[in-house]
């Protein structure tokens, strides 16, 4: 390897996406536990 070689690191707009798509899949998960739940209930 060469100190001249790009660093291997996606660059911020990508990073910020994966972390946004991240978030709103635990939040999906969520939804979908909390919407099983009221189904059950009733």
């Amino acid at each position: 390897m060469l100190w001249s070689d790009p660093e291997n690191e996606p660059p911020k707009e990508l990073r910020d996406t994966q972390d946004m798509l991240r978030r709103l899949g635990v939040l999906m998960a969520l939804a979908m536990v909390l919407a099983m739940i009221v189904i059950g209930v009733r």
